[in-house]
């Protein structure tokens, strides 16, 4: 979410300013990004530590109800999509889900945020000059490392399924199935397709999640000019306290779509053509 903007400074300045990552390391290494990411994740670790080390089988608390409702939805559309062994399919899923939810949620806090935070330490001006984005799914880096992950595990459960034979075998005679020297024709065919689709999973995941989280986060810092002057201030807060309770509406839906799509190509990679 947004708050107005300050004085010094027009909206073009404002918006360029927030979507600047803190970088290290000669500038090749998003800080911010990996930074939240990562203690969101040890966040999601011990939440659900904490409530699986406590649970009861009497009447649970809120807390464990909660957590047992997360777990049993995303069981639930696992076992709908993914016919076999589940016990390591459902938690790649239930971490995928919350992670991505609790990463996509940062896009919820004001922009400004961290800066008030810098100038609350360091001062105005230090601030000013100072970057750090709060939303690591609003960065492509984010999204195409999960992608790439997911992409590794589905090549895991394809040799997992098929052997190393049987996955080659596969890429080079599906889908136009021949015999005799047609067969060794088509061979470059089939494998250049198959190349195709396998990279465009992870791209596809990847460009989404990123297309919308993104998008989502350019809304909010345009809306932050409505709230540059008094004329428009009360409608840039009526517009975005509007755009922040759709919004949830996408971080839940993204997160589910990276999910259920990762789930679906698990399933897929350990069938047969």
């Amino acid at each position: 979410m947004s708050e107005p903007t300050s004085s010094g400074g027009g909206l073009t300045e404002y918006i360029q300013h927030h979507l600047t990552h803190n970088q290290v390391l000669d500038h090749s290494f998003n800080f911010d990004s990996w930074s939240v990411a990562l203690g969101l994740g040890l966040l999601f670790i011990g939440w659900f530590w904490l409530f699986a080390r406590k649970a009861t089988t009497g009447v649970p608390s809120k807390g464990q109800a909660l957590v047992e409702m997360i777990v049993e939805f995303v069981d639930g559309q696992v076992k709908d999509t993914y016919h076999g062994d589940r016990r390591s399919v459902a938690p790649l899923a239930l971490t995928i889900f919350v992670w991505v939810v609790f990463m996509n949620t940062m896009d919820l806090l004001p922009l400004d945020l961290p800066g008030r935070a810098i100038a609350a330490v360091a001062g105005e001006e230090h601030a000013r000059h100072s970057f750090f984005r709060l939303v690591p799914t609003a960065d492509l880096n984010t999204t195409l490392g999960l992608s790439a992950s997911v992409f590794l595990i589905l090549i895991g459960h394809a040799l997992a399924a098929k052997g190393g034979r049987g996955l080659g075998k596969e890429l080079l005679t599906a889908p136009f199935h021949a015999h005799g020297f047609l067969a060794v024709v088509l061979a470059p065919v089939n494998l250049a397709m198959n190349i195709i689709e396998w990279l465009v999973k992870p791209i596809s995941l990847a460009m989404r999640l990123f297309g919308n989280m993104y998008g989502g986060e350019l809304v909010f810092m345009l809306i932050a000019g409505l709230m540059n002057s008094w004329v428009t201030f009360v409608p840039g807060v009526l517009a975005n306290a509007a755009w922040g309770i759709f919004h949830i509406l996408i971080i839940l839906l993204q997160a589910f779509i990276f999910m259920i799509l990762t789930v679906v190509y698990i399933a897929g990679v350990r069938e047969s053509h």
